[in-house]
């Protein structure tokens, strides 16, 4: 029997729910080879309550703090679990338990023959019986993940990055530290090895890892295309490669079965979101997609892509209820036959996101929109050309595709939640559309355009910073060693000096473009109680601030 436990900074982030269920599926039984995967509808939870569950039995005191931020109501009937009572009774009947979705009410179970689903309808607990994969002889998907990649001697790291103005928001510190991110791929191949994730394994920011396929907590194996995406969002080699949130945490999950293309990885997905979700993931960013499957009985329509229909589709806006902001891939699809976005990017509370190139002209392969209800999708674009990925030990290579524009939003986006902790997702969400140059004349191929990430950050601080009556502003003020400075106006270039009473300097940080109007401070934590000086030096103007330290 396996037993997992993770904490971040000291909280344990995988509550006891999530264990039990864990620990409940026959993990030993990954060895066998199942041919098919039936996804069970029940009617109810059954004895499961509400009122039955501490919600730190449910959710971590992370995922607790999220919901508490942003009002949401915990836990509601989508937090209980699926049914064990119905999960035995099915499992009595020669049944494999894979994964349960408790926001769907459903279970995904396994055999090695077919079975007659009658005998599962027959249940009188059971709404729907759904076979999502069985053998389909050698799949036409199998290089879905592929990536197509070029040496180029002339890389332009932090292109990408630029596009979206978003140099002064790395320049100002805001690098994603404090917030995590789930990432759903189909492997992490190398992801273990390479140099770009050197920094990020070093201070174990990988804070857990699990193949939702095999049930296994082991990821590094089965393909690159995560470990793509993973240099995109946390890489960082000097000159070379620049990560668009080098400062995160991450889980990364295997959701991907590379071998085959079925509707059982909707279930994988929804699986890791809402373990996501319990953790207290803040984002979930996927370069993942589904329309057409291996068995074509089950393939999506284009009808299917109008934010309520596909599977995965629904638990994703159901992931953005719960707080967490989900970035999706539109899909590579315009030239091809299908040419429009894919699950789940269609969703309602789901970030689409398309790719343009240098030029910031739409790629000839990133998925048209609109929705099928004529919502405007994509949401955003961002740079999915030949942008700069490290997949082996030895080579960095330029890789093209919307799997990657999505990682290059997500990561930034990441930086603003650090930027502005209070702002919702849904106000995130407004400001990538209201800040981009296509906000007045969205259309089907760029949706509202290339966000302005400094535009995005000032929209959000406008809400949710109060206006100082000065210039500036030191608060709280006695203090017990932690300080907000708060700006009327970004300050450009800042430097920040403390001082004793004798006048003696005792810390000093430079930032060359500082684009924020606020920043938090604990220089003086490890200092005694007394007076010191606060200097501001801005390109405004130079401000000094008496500050009283107390006691703790």
């Amino acid at each position: 029997m396996k037993i997992f436990t993770l904490f971040i900074r000291g909280k344990q982030i995988i509550p006891a729910a999530v264990v039990l269920l864990i620990l409940s599926i026959d993990l030993s039984a990954e060895d066998q080879i199942y041919n098919y995967f039936y996804r069970v509808y029940f009617i109810d939870k059954g004895e499961n309550k509400p009122w039955n569950y501490p919600p730190s039995d449910l959710l971590s005191e992370r995922a607790l703090d999220r919901r508490l931020k942003y009002q949401i109501t915990v836990p509601d009937v989508r937090d209980i679990p699926v049914s064990r009572q119905y999960i035995n009774e099915i499992i009595s009947r020669g049944f494999a338990l894979h994964c349960c979705s408790k926001w769907m009410n459903t279970a995904l179970f396994k055999t090695n023959e077919a079975i007659d689903e009658q005998l599962l309808l027959d249940l009188p607990f059971v709404s729907g019986v759904k076979l999502v994969k069985k053998p389909a002889g050698k799949s036409s998907f199998a290089g879905k993940l592929d990536l197509i990649a070029e040496a180029d001697d002339k890389l332009l790291p932090g292109f990408h990055i630029a596009m979206l103005n978003g140099t002064s928001v790395h320049l100002s510190g805001y690098d994603g530290r404090g917030i995590l991110i789930a990432v759903p791929d189909g492997g992490f191949l190398n992801a273990d090895r390479i140099s770009s994730l050197g920094d990020l394994r070093s201070r174990k920011g990988i804070r857990y890892t699990y193949d939702f396929v095999r049930n296994d907590p082991f990821v590094y194996g089965y393909h690159t295309h995560g470990t793509a995406v993973m240099s995109i969002l946390g890489g960082q080699i000097p000159g070379i490669l620049e990560g668009t949130a080098p400062g995160a945490d991450y889980m990364l999950f295997r959701t991907e079965d590379t071998e085959s293309e079925s509707a059982a990885e909707e279930d994988f997905w929804v699986a890791a979101a809402e373990f996501a979700d319990s953790s207290g993931a803040d984002i979930i960013t996927s370069s993942l997609g589904y329309f057409h499957f291996d068995d074509t009985s089950l393939d999506y329509s284009f009808s299917d892509m109008d934010g309520n229909t596909a599977f995965i589709t629904k638990a994703a806006d159901i992931a953005a209820s719960k707080g967490i902001v989900v970035f999706s891939s539109a899909g590579n699809e315009r030239s091809n036959e299908w040419k429009r976005i894919i699950a789940p990017s269609d969703g309602d509370s789901v970030v689409c996101v398309g790719a343009v190139d240098n030029d910031g002209h739409i790629s000839y392969f990133s998925s048209a929109g609109p929705a099928a209800d004529r919502r405007v999708k994509p949401d955003n674009v961002a740079l999915g050309v030949n942008v700069i990925v490290q997949t082996s030990v030895n080579e960095v290579l330029k890789s093209s595709g919307t799997s990657f524009s999505c990682p290059v939003l997500s990561g930034m986006a990441a930086c603003i939640m650090q930027a502005v902790p209070g702002a919702t997702p849904g106000e995130l969400a407004d400001a990538l559309h209201r800040s981009a140059d296509r906000f007045l004349v969205p259309d089907s191929l760029y949706g509202y355009g290339i966000p302005d990430m400094i535009k995005v950050l000032s929209l959000l601080q406008d809400v949710h910073l109060k206006e100082p009556p000065g210039a500036t502003l030191a608060k709280p003020n006695p203090t017990t060693g932690i300080i907000e400075i708060l700006f009327r106006e970004p300050p450009g270039n800042l430097t920040i000096e403390f001082y004793s009473a004798s006048g003696n300097i005792l810390s000093r940080k430079k930032y060359p473009e500082f684009a924020g109007r606020n920043l938090v401070l604990s220089d003086l934590s490890n200092y005694r109680q007394g007076i010191y000086f606060l200097r501001l030096i801005t390109g405004k103007g130079i401000y000094l601030h008496k500050i009283i330290k107390t006691g703790q």
